[in-house]
């Protein structure tokens, strides 16, 4: 009996001292962008989450910003792909290759790195789907997983004292979802995750064109309209911009021009989803945490909180003030990695699986 403890000890000292050479990593796996932080220098590595593969296999030819300059651009032998729908895992084989990817590329490909990893998650997603990331991970040479919630590693990120007893709300607008809570006490009091987020308003442009023009605009060109003149409230000088794309009854290229007022009117519906998650779930927060709301206000992460006049409308619509993180793309990696920095303290925010031999 002795013996087994003794050997049992030599296995977890031997475990934890593998873990201080494993270079251990916070992954914000976004339906858009994976953001990689690795502890004790920051956030490494920010690129889409695109795999070109080669169509009919498995065989992936480029990952991240190399396979998004490929969207709608390859052969018929290539395609290019996102792994991840709705910021969850809609193909479990490619999204492991990615992250095999990303982890060798982070650690300049050392061979036997296995690290520990905090995998920030959207807060709606089912036990199944959850399943689904912590496997991938462990299957790309993870050797333990955590999973956070997205608006609670978000909160974490931008400095908030979550482990107060008083309310904060957070809104992470990610590329597939939108991920709102209430947090207190390290935990969440109230959570809605709609899959409404940056994809759904680059549809919504695209939709717009081809009913209002007869064009036919891809993903790149539609996401790069919202961000050049996509606004949520009308702006002080309204702003237009030239769109090439093709003619649906022609089928010839085309050139139009398009103003900010009529893509706000083109993202009215998701913008209006969003607000009214948000007020559904101030609606149902318990009275105490919303007389902190009315002091603390609403923080908006997340690159759909860089849409212009987001969050002047948000604030008017619920009556709280809302202030955008300092740096809202990275909020939520930064909070993994705050999170892989004092993993004793706040592993009550995290769900935690280990590697079983």
């Amino acid at each position: 009996m002795k013996f087994k403890k003794a050997i049992k000890w030599i296995l977890e000292k031997l475990n934890d001292m593998r873990g201080l050479f494993s270079n251990d990593l916070g992954i914000d796996l976004g339906t858009a962008t994976t953001l990689v932080y690795v502890n004790g220098e920051g956030i490494v590595l920010c690129e889409p989450s695109v795999v070109a593969i080669q169509r009919g296999t498995s065989k992936v030819l480029a990952v991240g910003e190399e396979a998004k300059r490929m969207l709608g651009r390859t052969p018929g032998s290539i395609v290019a792909i996102r792994p991840m729908k709705d910021g969850v895992i809609a193909d479990f084989e490619i999204t492991e290759a990615m992250l095999r990817y990303f982890i060798k590329k982070v650690h300049r490909r050392k061979v036997f790195i296995r690290p520990r990893m905090v995998i920030a998650i959207p807060s709606g997603i089912t036990e199944v789907e959850k399943r689904a990331v912590k496997d991938s991970a462990l299957h790309a040479g993870a050797r333990e997983v955590f999973l956070i919630q997205e608006p609670v590693a978000a909160a974490i990120g931008v400095g908030l004292a979550i482990q107060e007893p008083a309310g904060n709300m957070v809104i992470d607008v990610g590329g597939g979802t939108t991920e709102m809570a209430v947090i207190s006490l390290a935990g969440v009091v109230l959570a809605e995750s709609i899959r409404i987020g940056g994809d759904e308003m680059d549809n919504a442009v695209i939709e717009y064109l081809k009913k209002s023009y007869n064009l036919m605009v891809g993903e790149r060109t539609a996401e790069d309209i919202k961000i050049k003149i996509g606004s949520a409230c009308p702006l002080k000088k309204e702003l237009t911009m030239e769109v090439r794309g093709r003619d649906l009854v022609a089928g010839l290229p085309k050139t139009i021009t398009v103003t900010s007022k009529e893509i706000r009117e083109a993202l009215t519906p998701p913008i209006s989803s969003i607000i009214e998650s948000a007020r559904l779930t101030l609606e149902k927060t318990p009275p105490e945490l919303s007389a902190d709301l009315i002091e603390r206000g609403i923080i908006l992460a997340g690159a759909g909180s860089l849409l212009k006049g987001l969050d002047k409308l948000i604030s008017k619509e619920t009556g709280l003030p809302v202030h955008v993180a300092d740096d809202p793309l990275t909020a939520v990696g930064l909070g993994t990695g705050k999170v892989l920095a004092e993993l004793k303290y706040l592993k009550q925010v995290t769900l935690q699986t280990r590697l079983e031999h």
